[in-house]
C-alpha cells in the first residue's frame, strides 16, 4: 500500500508517497512537468509487488513546503541537492534513480556528479543534457520541438495561458494519454497559490552549462517513445555517447511523452531489469 510522507531537507518540507517494504531495495522516482509523484503510481504499485522500496517526491515547487520565491533556487544542483537529502532523511546510502522529463534531467545530474549515491539510473523520455543541446544546436526537428521552452522561460505570460479557462491548456499538454483522475491530480496542485510560477522556475533557472554535465559511468537504461511531442530521435540516439557505463536504450513504439502513465508496466520490466 502507498504511504504519504513527509521530509524535512534543511529548511524545505517534502511531500511525498512511499510504497513497498521498508528492506526493499530502494528505487527513488522523479516526476517530471507539469506533474507530481502521482505520475509514478502505476510504476510503484508494479514495482512494489515484487518487494521494491519506492520513493516518489513531490518535488521542490510542487510541495507546499518547498516552493521557494526566487528563479534561482530552482537550479538543477539545488534539486539534486533535495534528492540527496531525502536519501539522507532515510539513512539510505544509495539508490536505484527512475526520472521522468524534468525528474530525467534531476536524475542524470545525480549520476554524473554523485555516482556514489546512485547504483543505477532508469531516465525516461529526455536523455543526457549534452546529448540534448548538441540536438537544439544541429537538428532543425529538435529546435522545433523545443520551441515551447523559450515560452515558458518568460515571466508571468505562460502563468495566465496554462491555467486560463480552468486549465485548458494544461489539460490539452497531456492529451489522451494521461486519465482524468491524474490530470484533477495535477491541476489540484498546479492552481495552488505559487505552485505554476515555482513549475515554471524549473526552465526560468536553466543556464548555459546546461548542456555541460559530464558523461554518466553508472549502468545507465534509457527509454525513449516515438510519439514524444517534444524529444525527437536524434537527440535520442546521440545519448549513449555521453553514457561510459554499461548502457541500455530501449524504444516505445506508438507510445506518447508521459510514458509512466501510458506504459507504466514498460518503465517497471526496464527498472527490473536495470537492477537485476
Amino acid at each position: 500500500m502507498m504511504e504519504r510522507q513527509q521530509v524535512r531537507v534543511g529548511d524545505l518540507e517534502f511531500d511525498l508517497r512511499v510504497w513497498g517494504p521498508r528492506d526493499g531495495r530502494p528505487v527513488v522516482l522523479l516526476h517530471g512537468f507539469p506533474e507530481t509523484g502521482h505520475s509514478w503510481e502505476g510504476v510503484a504499485a508494479a514495482l512494489a509487488a515484487d518487494g521494491f522500496r519506492l520513493i516518489a517526491p513531490d518535488q521542490r515547487g510542487y510541495s507546499p513546503g518547498a516552493r521557494p520565491a526566487e528563479v534561482r533556487e530552482y537550479r538543477v544542483d539545488l534539486l539534486a541537492g533535495d534528492v540527496l537529502g531525502i536519501l539522507d532523511a532515510f539513512e539510505i546510502d544509495s539508490a536505484h534513480v527512475v526520472g521522468h522529463d524534468w525528474g530525467a534531467i534531476v536524475a542524470w545530474e545525480l549520476a554524473a556528479k554523485h555516482p556514489d549515491r546512485v547504483r543505477s539510473l532508469v531516465a525516461v523520455s529526455v536523455p543526457h543534457p549534452a546529448a540534448m543541446v548538441w540536438a537544439l544546436k544541429n537538428d532543425p526537428a529538435q529546435k522545433r520541438k523545443s520551441a515551447y521552452i523559450a515560452f515558458f522561460r518568460k515571466r508571468r505570460v505562460p502563468e495566465r495561458v496554462l491555467l486560463a479557462f480552468g486549465g485548458a491548456a494544461l489539460k490539452l499538454l497531456y492529451g489522451r494519454h494521461v486519465d482524468r483522475e491524474s490530470k484533477r491530480a495535477y491541476l489540484a496542485v498546479l492552481r495552488e497559490p505559487g505552485a505554476l510560477t515555482a513549475a515554471l522556475n524549473w526552465y526560468r533557472a536553466m543556464s548555459r552549462g546546461f548542456g555541460e554535465l559530464p558523461a554518466v559511468r553508472v549502468p545507465t537504461t534509457y527509454l525513449w517513445s516515438t510519439k514524444d511531442v517534444a524529444l525527437g530521435e536524434t537527440a535520442a540516439r546521440r545519448c549513449g555517447h555521453h553514457v561510459e557505463g554499461d548502457y541500455e536504450f530501449e524504444v516505445l513504439d506508438g507510445i506518447s511523452h508521459w510514458i509512466p502513465e501510458e506504459a507504466p508496466e514498460a518503465v517497471a520490466a526496464a527498472v527490473r531489469k536495470r537492477v537485476g
